[in-house]
C-alpha cells in the first residue's frame, strides 16, 4: 500500500473578476514509504499547491487524497492539524529560522506543541538532532551567525525533530550555491535513509530532481512521470555545454 496516494486530484480557484483558474488537473501520483520522488516544473506550474495538498496544508477542489491508505477529505480541522503535524516535516527554500533564538532554541520550537514528554526533552532531542546534521559545535549560535549552508541545516534538523514520516521539501536548496546545496541534499538523503522517511521533494534544479528513485514533471497544472534516467542525461548533457 502506499504512503501518499492520489487520484484525479484538481485544485480550482475563483478569479476576483469571474471565471476560475485551474491550477492542478487530474493528478495521479502514488508514492510508496521510504522512497524519494522529485517534482519538476517551472513557476507558477502548481509545484507548491501540489505539496501543499500533499502536506494537509490545502485541499483539493476534486478527486481523492488517500494518506496510508485512509481518506483525507472527510477529516475534521482539528483532526487535519494533529494528522499534519505527527506525519509531515517540511523544508523549505527559506529557511524561516526565529531571529534573537539559538540552533537548539529553533529546532526545539515544533516540540513546544508535542507530548508532555517530548515538551520536556525538547533541548535534548534538539541537541541529538542537530549533531546528526553536523552542527553539534553551533548549538548556541544564533541564525546570523551561521553560513546559508548551516542555516538549512538547522532548518532541515527543525523538520525532523518530531521524526516525521513524510518529509516535504519545496526547493530545499533554491538559496544555496550549487555546492553547498549538494552538501545539504547528501544529509538530507542520509537522514532519511536511515530513519526510513518517504521524502517528496518540489524542485526546478536537475540535478537536484535526478537524485530521487523517481521523477515527475508538472506542467501547467498536469502531472507526467519522466522516463527512468531522462532527468539524469538531461543534467549530464547540460554540465557538458
Amino acid at each position: 500500500m502506499s504512503a501518499l496516494s492520489l487520484r484525479g486530484v484538481g485544485r480550482r480557484v475563483a478569479l476576483p473578476g469571474g471565471g476560475h483558474l485551474d491550477i492542478l488537473t487530474g493528478v495521479d501520483l502514488d508514492v510508496a514509504s521510504g522512497e524519494h520522488v522529485a517534482v519538476v516544473g517551472r513557476s507558477g506550474s502548481g509545484k507548491s499547491t501540489l505539496l501543499n495538498i500533499v502536506g494537509l496544508l490545502d485541499r483539493p477542489t476534486s478527486g481523492q487524497y488517500l494518506l496510508d491508505g485512509r481518506p483525507t477529505a472527510e477529516l475534521s480541522a482539528r483532526r487535519t492539524a494533529r494528522l499534519r503535524g505527527a506525519t509531515f516535516g517540511f523544508v523549505f527554500q527559506q529557511f524561516n529560522l526565529l531571529p534573537g533564538r539559538t540552533a537548539t532554541e529553533n529546532v526545539a520550537a515544533p516540540l513546544l506543541y508535542g507530548s508532555p514528554g517530548e515538551f520536556l526533552a525538547r533541548r535534548a532531542t534538539a541537541r541529538a538532532v542537530l549533531e546528526r546534521v553536523g552542527l553539534g559545535e553551533r548549538l548556541d549560535a544564533l541564525p546570523e551567525k551561521l553560513s546559508g549552508g548551516e542555516q538549512q541545516r538547522v532548518a532541515l534538523a527543525r523538520s525532523l525533530v518530531r521524526r516525521p514520516r513524510v518529509l516535504l521539501a519545496d526547493e530545499p536548496t533554491g538559496a544555496l550555491d550549487v555546492d553547498t546545496g549538494a552538501a545539504v541534499m547528501d544529509v538530507l538523503e542520509e537522514l532519511v535513509r536511515e530513519d526510513g522517511t518517504t521524502l517528496v521533494t518540489i524542485t526546478h534544479d536537475l540535478s537536484v530532481a535526478a537524485r530521487a528513485d523517481r521523477q515527475f514533471r508538472l506542467d501547467h497544472g498536469v502531472l507526467s512521470e519522466l522516463r527512468p534516467g531522462s532527468v539524469a542525461d538531461l543534467t549530464a548533457h547540460r554540465e557538458t555545454v
